[in-house]
């Protein structure tokens, strides 16, 4: 079979590995280079990530039996302990904050008070409105006020209250009374997929991607602008000049519509309805740390986060990078770092297209109308974009994977 897969991220890479061993695969790619939004730009001898910091691990023992059996051997990885902290209040608490209440009490004790009095008397009814109503009943209103619903709403650029709470599940630790208040006595901690994980030895993610595209036909500059199935010949034909017995697209879930010849306009307008955040970033040499991530939910600062790139290396480097949601100037970037003692100088600067999907009140209608009608026409879609999920790259794989199983069965 002859199997056409439209983008070359990680998603589009795992999955023409794992196809190509039985069949004829070829992926087009729109940039001059594989590897997606996880793919880094070196600067300075240094890995800049350009959009987020993506780094690997995974709870799925096929996704790691894949990654390390038949992509990048184990010895080809450091593993990092996660070692994440939260500013609040001009003060640094570990994250999760729901177990970090101790250390809230040493410079507010009310606050720490009226946290957990409210966690403890929370009521989770299961039944959400929106996303800030899934913070209030699962954290309740103080820390939903405190540090959920403004967290989120710089990281998505719209209130909570205008949000779907169907991205947060695997995204967040969500501990229940009893864990919170072992978090209270004891030494409760981060047990996410990512409270640990591994990075290249070499200090730059490339290396992975470079030994997930190894032996793949990649066509690279290439832009889809028509798909069609020609029923004379039971093919798809991209731009016709490119005939396949099967597509899979990775490409955003609001565009690829528009390239289907004959597609309903009832899809286009549900296409049209999907939103997205453009997110931007910026490089800096530090003062340095022994962090990984800095979140940031205050307003005073537009920066959402800091991911500190340079722990991720062995050895460790004094880089960091600042991330926003939506799309800033440089000379603003620079202005907004001006805050922080921490961030010595400015390297690098980008701003991203597609980063994170949006979960609002279109989503779930929408992703199911235009996921069902492309289903009709035998189109597989993947990936963050091809899904419109908030995946990290080890559920891209994961997805990978199981679409690689249903095809080849």
């Amino acid at each position: 079979m002859k199997i056409g897969i439209l983008g070359a991220g990680i998603s589009g890479l795992s999955v023409a590995r794992l196809l190509s061993k039985d069949n004829e695969v070829e992926l087009l790619e729109r940039a001059g280079i594989h590897g997606g939004i996880a793919r880094t730009k070196e600067v300075e001898g240094v890995a800049y990530h350009v959009t987020g910091g993506h780094c690997f691990n995974s709870k799925y023992q096929d996704v790691l039996d894949f990654v390390f059996d038949e992509v990048l051997p184990k010895n080809k990885w450091h593993n990092i302990q996660r070692n994440a902290n939260i500013k609040l209040h001009g003060n640094d608490i570990s994250y999760p904050i729901e177990y970090a209440i101790k250390q809230i009490s040493d410079f507010d004790t009310d606050l720490a008070i009226n946290i957990t009095k409210d966690f403890l008397a929370a009521e989770d009814d299961l039944h959400y409105t929106n996303l800030e109503d899934w913070f209030r009943k699962k954290f309740g209103d103080t820390l939903a006020e405190t540090y959920f619903i403004p967290y989120n709403t710089k990281i998505w650029n719209r209130p909570p209250n205008e949000m779907s709470p169907s991205w947060v599940e695997g995204k967040l630790p969500i501990p229940n009374k009893k864990s919170f208040f072992k978090g209270l006595i004891s030494n409760e901690e981060d047990k996410m997929p990512h409270a640990n994980f591994y990075y290249p030895n070499t200090n730059n993610q490339n290396t992975f991607i470079d030994a997930l595209a190894e032996g793949l036909d990649i066509t690279c500059n290439y832009t889809v602008s028509t798909l069609y199935f020609d029923e004379s010949k039971s093919k798809w034909i991209v731009n016709d000049d490119r005939e396949f017995d099967t597509i899979i697209s990775t490409l955003p879930l609001n565009i690829l519509p528009s390239l289907i010849s004959g597609v309903k306009q009832s899809v286009l307008e549900e296409a049209k309805k999907l939103k997205f955040n453009k997110v931007t970033t910026m490089l800096w040499e530090t003062a340095g740390t022994e962090r990984t991530w800095t979140y940031v939910p205050e307003s005073y600062n537009f920066f959402h986060r800091y991911i500190h790139i340079g722990s991720f290396y062995s050895p460790k480097k004094n880089y960091s990078i600042t991330e926003v949601v939506g799309e800033k100037s440089y000379e603003e970037m620079v202005e907004n770092g001006k805050k922080d003692d921490f961030l010595i100088r400015p390297v690098a600067y980008h701003v991203s297209d597609h980063a994170y999907v949006v979960f609002d009140e279109n989503y779930d209608h929408s992703t199911t109308v235009i996921k069902n009608y492309l289903e009709e026409l035998g189109v597989y879609t993947l990936g963050r974009f091809g899904e419109w999920q908030y995946y990290n790259m080890d559920i891209c794989i994961k997805q990978s994977i199981d679409l690689s199983n249903r095809i080849n069965k």
